[in-house]
């Protein structure tokens, strides 16, 4: 049941990195640019986090907790900026599935980690959500298009450093209270994001010409709410499963998409969802029945 609660709030994480990439195309169709927009995510969401870590979590980290979760952090904010030049470069489908590469990635990683094969479930959840990430991604409506070299490489980048950020999240400094790691992680990759674009929106008056409602919104959905949630919930789910439940992130876009911008998802699109879906949930629940067969088959033969 614990386990079940924890997933629940990995879930929770990733449904609010889904909602981000909606609030991105609103903010651009209001004349905003891109390094305004994830600089002012980062910037608003690390003084979120702040604010937490003054009202609930005065406590001390060690230096070695401090670097650690520093070095993390840059992850964080390295997946935005790949993924941000991928759709740049790319058709905004290509780039989603490529990102989402982070999903095996993730599963390879805590496989090597453990020095164990991942489970049948896991490898079944992997395949599923292959499958639907290329439907709901709409690749097949893109098919034919010339690709560029450096997109590609881009959003394979940010598949690697966010299947690095879930693997750290859930090892590194797991003792440090849930607001200190959240609010250590997020400023370094606040620095490194201000570091690679400047923060002049603060100066120049396009912070108060309205950036300042979007980046308060991304800056909460997408800087306070999932580090706090993965945070939370990677250390107690695992990596792998911390990574499959991560994919709900691409129909929680979709979704958003259909609400607040009003895009048209095509019945291929649906399935991929359904497919998405089906690969987080279903493997869960086969894998609950075969415990539970498990648990039956003892207490039947403590009986005997």
């Amino acid at each position: 049941m614990n386990k079940l609660k924890f997933s629940l709030v990995v879930l929770l994480g990733a449904c609010s990195y889904g909602v981000l990439s909606s609030i991105l195309k609103i903010g651009f169709l209001n004349g905003f640019s891109f390094p305004e927009l994830l600089g002012g995510q980062y910037i608003f969401g690390w003084f979120g986090l702040l604010l937490l870590v003054i009202t609930f979590s005065r406590h001390k980290v060690s230096s070695k907790n401090i670097l650690s979760l520093l070095a993390v952090g840059t992850t964080m904010s390295l997946t935005s900026i790949f993924y941000g030049l991928s759709v740049k470069e790319l058709p905004a489908s290509i780039a989603i599935v490529l990102l989402f590469q982070f999903t095996w990635m993730g599963v390879l990683i805590e496989a090597i980690a453990n020095k164990t094969f991942p489970s049948r479930e896991k490898v079944l959840s992997i395949l599923i959500l292959f499958v639907g990430t290329v439907f709901a991604g709409g690749v097949f409506d893109g098919l034919g298009q010339q690709l560029s070299i450096k997109g590609i490489i881009f959003g394979l980048l940010a598949a690697i450093t966010f299947s690095l950020y879930i693997f750290a999240s859930g090892r590194v400094s797991t003792e440090v209270p849930i607001y200190s790691k959240s609010f250590l992680m997020t400023t370094s990759a606040t620095l490194f994001v201000c570091l690679i674009f400047p923060p002049t929106y603060l100066t120049d008056g396009t912070l108060q010409a309205g950036l300042w409602k979007y980046a308060l919104i991304l800056g909460f959905f997408g800087v306070v709410i999932p580090v706090i949630c993965f945070s939370i919930g990677v250390p107690k789910v695992g990596t792998g499963l911390g990574t499959i439940l991560g994919a709900v992130e691409l129909p929680t876009a979709v979704i958003a998409s259909i609400t607040l911008v009003h895009e048209v998802v095509s019945p291929l699109q649906w399935i991929g969802i359904i497919c998405i879906l089906s690969g987080i949930f279903i493997p869960q629940i086969l894998k609950v029945q075969k415990e539970k067969k498990q648990i039956r088959f003892r207490e039947e033969t403590t009986e005997l």
